[in-house]
């Protein structure tokens, strides 16, 4: 088939390479444009544009499609047979979608109409979903509101975002080169998708870095839930004396520590720190101060103290 891609992060590339390998004929790969990262602000490509360039395809970065009349002039002239579209980053106008001859299909990392929007891997985690997964569906001018053609499920209890990223991404790229090899030999009649129900929709706003921020007075669950979903980006953190500290690798540990106070580090060994919680105790093995690598416990306090009694919390 002959497909337009448009994608932009690490999730978006899996899907891409197997389309390719799948001998589709790729016209095109739309991505954000190159912004600036990291401390020196140098301007990166995504992710999707790199493999995009070492696979020889042509690549379009609008700033915005809204509007570009050049833009959708070009995606009207590659007259493709479909568009894939794998976390893209804006929301495609009417244009867009009706260019493809069979439209737009999004590979939507959530059990839809749950979790609609831009963050559903991490909102997944945060709230305590037993399961997520992968939906296919053929997109209109909603914010992931179309109708669902295809999914799959996945149970995430204990998962990190960066695993249920992963697995997902993997998930997708499987999904999407089944669905397009049955529209080669059935056409449209494999993409007819059912409607969603509105009435049971949430959504997955983007996430915000300050809601990284641990608050040792929620429960023991909600802490762990919070740095597992945080893992990687932006990272959970709380303050050690004044100096931010990140968290990684909680695991749950008993109630014994009655009278402690939410936040104090109650103890420190080669297991990791515990750490009160509004209902127990938590157990974190990693964690990692800013300019330095994420170490273990074990291997931080080899050169550095960590002092139980202190209250762990706001800078």
């Amino acid at each position: 088939m002959k497909i337009i891609y448009m994608g932009t992060p690490e999730f978006a590339v899996e899907p891409l390479k197997r389309l390719k390998s799948d001998g589709h004929e790729i016209l095109a790969v739309v991505t954000q444009p190159d912004r600036p990262k990291n401390r020196g602000k140098k301007m990166l490509p995504p992710p999707v544009k790199e493999a995009a360039l070492e696979m020889g395809l042509e690549v379009l970065q609008p700033e915005k499609i809204r509007g570009n009349e050049e833009f959708i002039g070009r995606i009207r002239e590659l007259d493709a047979d479909v568009a894939v579209v794998a976390a893209f980053g804006q929301i495609l106008p009417k244009e867009v979608l009706e260019a493809p001859k069979l439209g737009c299909l999004n590979i939507h990392a959530s059990l839809l109409p749950k979790l609609r929007g831009a963050a559903p891997i991490q909102r997944a985690l945060m709230e305590g979903y037993l399961y997520s997964g992968i939906t296919i569906m053929k997109m209109d001018e909603g914010l992931d509101t179309g109708d669902m053609i295809t999914k799959r499920i996945v149970s995430i209890t204990g998962m990190t975002a960066d695993m249920l990223h992963d697995e997902l991404m993997e998930m997708g790229a499987d999904m999407i080169s089944d669905l397009l090899g049955l529209a080669e030999t059935q056409g449209e009649e494999a993409l007819r998708g059912e409607p969603q129900d509105d009435s049971q929709a949430t959504y997955a706003p983007r996430i915000d870095k300050k809601e990284a921020l641990i608050d040792f007075h929620e429960t023991a669950d909600d802490v762990f839930l919070k740095i597992n979903a945080m893992d990687s980006w932006p990272g959970a953190y709380t303050y050690y004396k004044g100096r931010q500290m990140k968290m990684k690798d909680p695991e749950w540990y008993g109630s014994d520590y009655k009278e402690s106070k939410c936040g104090e580090i109650l103890k420190v060994s080669d297991q990791g720190i515990i750490i009160k919680c509004r209902d127990s105790q938590l157990l974190v093995k990693t964690i990692q101060f800013p300019g330095k690598r994420a170490m273990s416990v074990k291997e931080f306090i080899r050169g550095n103290e960590l002092e139980t009694g202190v209250i762990l919390g706001q800078e």
